[in-house]
């Protein structure tokens, strides 16, 4: 039997599980082929460009999906939030930022909104703005995020619930790549998991082979939190969030001296942007999640996703039976 939690009631899926909605790497290939496999595929609307996001519900085909928005980003281009809309997406989540001025259309659209969450505050804003679904992001995960552990985050944001809004929904993100992770985010009070790394490194997500390699190569030690990658590209991400990235010769150089790669970011820029377009995985920031230590190979989506559900199923049996026995 399958897993049943609250989450597959709600999206009317089989496996508790959603990819994460990456900027630039989830796009309708990947997100069709989550949602295929049992899960709820995701969008990622990333910068909030509605030609690049339409292309994408295209290549969804008739495939139920949702799609998800950097929210400060979003808050630059609001018309794309209409756009996506108009597709009738499953749910749309929105990240990173204030989720007040999207709300009230989402909801209006009968769209279920999804807020990702980094901390306490974050999650009291959500449910202030009537979100069905939190996601609670620990620091783990790869690519933009704060610093609160997915162990401890979730637990918490899973009291706040049950005291304040029992029907919202609870989803964790940050280090989950397998049914192990699947498995213990449900023991911490979540009704189902966000996956991001794990399906980065497929062959549907939107990632250059030469990236995939180089931190299929690595583990978890190999990661490392910065924000030289945006200060590299000019990307005007709050201060509080920042992220995760594969270690590599630019990180050497640069992390942690963001200030001082500031006042030459501009001139360094056509060499950096270059360098993307070449992807080249050791002088760019290349996003990705402690996850990789669990990872050693591309997987197809949908082999991921069912793999995931068919381990946590077997261990929650299994331990249940060994502790009951």
């Amino acid at each position: 039997m399958a897993i049943r939690t609250r989450l597959t009631e709600r999206l009317n899926i089989e496996h508790p599980i959603l990819n994460a909605p990456m900027g630039g790497a989830a796009g309708g290939r990947l997100a069709a082929a989550v949602t295929a496999a049992g899960g709820l595929g995701l969008i990622g609307g990333g910068s909030s460009d509605a030609q690049w996001l339409a292309h994408e519900f295209a290549e969804a085909g008739n495939t139920r999906v949702g799609c998800g928005f950097i929210t400060w980003a979003l808050a630059t281009q609001p018309a794309v939030l209409d756009a996506a809309l108009a597709h009738a997406p499953a749910a749309v989540m929105l990240s990173f930022g204030d989720p007040r001025p999207f709300a009230p259309a989402i909801k209006a659209a009968g769209r279920l909104l999804i807020c990702q969450v980094q901390d306490m505050r974050h999650a009291e804003a959500a449910l202030d703005v009537g979100a069905d679904i939190i996601v609670a992001q620990g620091t783990e995960a790869g690519g933009h995020g704060a610093r609160r552990a997915t162990m401890t985050l979730v637990p918490e944001v899973a009291d706040l619930l049950a005291r304040r809004s029992p029907d919202t929904l609870l989803v964790a993100a940050g280090g989950i790549a397998d049914g192990r992770g699947l498995a213990a985010a449900l023991m911490l009070g979540a009704d189902g998991v966000l996956v991001g790394s794990r399906l980065w490194a497929s062959p549907e997500a939107l990632v250059h082979a030469n990236l995939q390699s180089a931190a299929l190569a690595g583990n978890g030690d190999d990661t490392l939190r910065q924000y030289a990658g945006d200060v590299a590209r000019g990307a005007a991400w709050p201060a509080e969030f920042t992220g995760r990235v594969l270690r590599n010769s630019f990180t050497d150089r640069w992390a942690g001296k963001e200030e001082e790669l500031r006042p030459v970011a501009e001139q360094l820029r056509p060499a950096y942007v270059q360098a993307i377009a070449n992807a080249d995985a050791d002088k760019i920031a290349v996003y990705v999640g402690e996850a990789i230590g669990m990872m050693d190979t591309l997987v197809p989506a949908a082999d991921s996703v069912r793999a995931m559900a068919a381990q946590a199923e077997t261990l929650l049996r299994s331990r249940a039976a060994v502790m009951t026995g």
